[in-house]
């Protein structure tokens, strides 16, 4: 007699299942938690930091409108508002007036935003490299980019829009 295959209820998961996204969550909040720690101890620096710091390098001017900034980094905008405020009374952003749309202000990167960046990169990429690139060998960095496009597609598919590519 076949044995008859019941779908698991959709509401639990299965062990494989729960050891699965457990491992997920560690390596995803592990992985996080590496490059703030690496940021902070090397720079003075926070990974949210650099997220706004990137966003405004990356643009024209090297300046953003604050809701380009809620796009660039899928903050919500009080977020934003509150790291752009911790940011600039350090000096690496500062708040500009918006000739073309006076309800706008402009998020524009400072020289020392500039010089904290170009300091910055270059251990930031060697921890990435250390802890994604070269844990993995070239077979799994395949299957891992096809997993992150699946489940983006997934993430698409829920509603949500994922950042954007050339969004950190």
């Amino acid at each position: 007699m076949a044995t008859v295959r019941t779908r698991p209820d959709p509401r639990k998961l299965t062990d494989d299942e729960l050891e699965l996204f457990r491992a997920f969550h560690l390596m995803r909040r592990g992985f996080d938690r590496t490059l703030d720690t690496q940021l902070q101890h090397d720079d003075g620096i926070s990974i949210s930091e650099l997220e706004v710091l990137m966003a405004l390098v990356r643009s024209p001017g090297r300046r953003l409108r604050v809701r380009d900034l809620v796009d660039a980094t899928g903050w919500e905008k009080s977020r934003v508002s509150h790291q752009v405020t911790r940011m600039a009374a350090r000096g690496l952003v500062e708040r500009q007036e918006c000739a073309e749309d006076r309800r706008a202000t402009w998020i524009h990167l400072t020289g020392e935003g500039r010089r904290v960046v170009v300091r910055a990169l270059p251990k930031h990429t060697a921890t990435i490299r250390r802890i994604l690139f070269d844990a993995l060998s070239a077979e799994q960095q395949e299957a891992l980019l096809e997993i992150a496009r699946t489940m983006n597609a997934a993430i698409i598919d829920e509603g949500c829009v994922p950042l954007d590519e050339g969004d950190d």
